[in-house]
């Protein structure tokens, strides 16, 4: 494993914790009423504040652990990773230090241009890294065994026919490529979505082993709220 430069992950972090701030200050009410278009396009723009400022919450650190997530994606340094699902880049950004490539895919347009204005201040051998990607909910977006890794962060839930998606996506990945599944415990817990919106890890297990993945590990202890599931092509 390389070493990767403390000044950089610094930068890299300072630059999303900046946007993050300006973000929370910016939007931190949704109206109550919404009167006229103006006013209507206002209330998704701090919609969608609101939703960075929690991607991007300080206390996320502590129990998402994305030092201990990107640990198990092993030595990157000429592999190309995919964050699906990316968001605000909480993890696409946190990917570009060790990782030889990083697509950061998301259906929401939003999330795209949030990402690209944080790229936009990073150095050029750095930004070079990550290519950014608006994808249909029905499709990753991506070419036959373009990818070595898939992470999919609080993202599951929300996929359509995913057995269905698991297979095309499983295409996408390299042979021996691997594709790395975290989401909530379906338990009541103070953090995370209802509880009927959440999947059973033995659910992703099985949609996994029915698209063609053969999983490598699975364990709901790591992280507080999460299970994680390492699968492989």
């Amino acid at each position: 494993m390389r070493l990767i430069n403390s000044n950089l992950i610094c930068f890299l972090f300072g630059c999303i914790c900046l946007w993050s701030c300006n973000t929370a200050q910016n939007g931190n009410a949704i109206p109550t009423e919404v009167n006229d278009k103006s006013d209507q396009e206002d209330l998704k723009t701090d919609s969608f504040d609101i939703l960075i400022s929690d991607y991007e919450n300080e206390d996320r650190v502590i129990w998402q652990k994305p030092g201990v997530v990107i640990d198990l994606l092993g030595d990157l340094s000429d592999k190309t990773v995919a964050d699906l699902g990316a968001g605000s880049g909480y993890f696409a950004f946190r990917l570009l230090p060790s990782a030889q490539k990083v697509l950061a895919l998301d259906i929401d347009p939003r999330a795209i241009s949030y990402m690209d204005s944080i790229k936009a201040t990073l150095p050029d051998e750095i930004s070079a890294k990550l290519e950014l990607r608006l994808v249909g909910t029905g499709n990753a977006g991506m070419k036959p065994a373009e990818v070595d890794a898939v992470l999919l962060v609080n993202t599951y839930m929300y996929l359509g026919d995913r057995v269905s998606y698991l297979n095309n996506l499983r295409e996408m990945i390299k042979p021996g490529g691997q594709i790395i599944i975290i989401d909530f415990k379906k338990k009541s817990m103070p953090i995370g979505p209802p509880l009927d919106e959440k999947v059973d890890l033995s659910v992703v297990e099985s949609e996994l082993k029915a698209a063609g993945f053969k999983i490598f590990s699975s364990n709901d202890t790591t992280l507080d709220y999460q299970y994680i599931i390492k699968a492989t092509r």
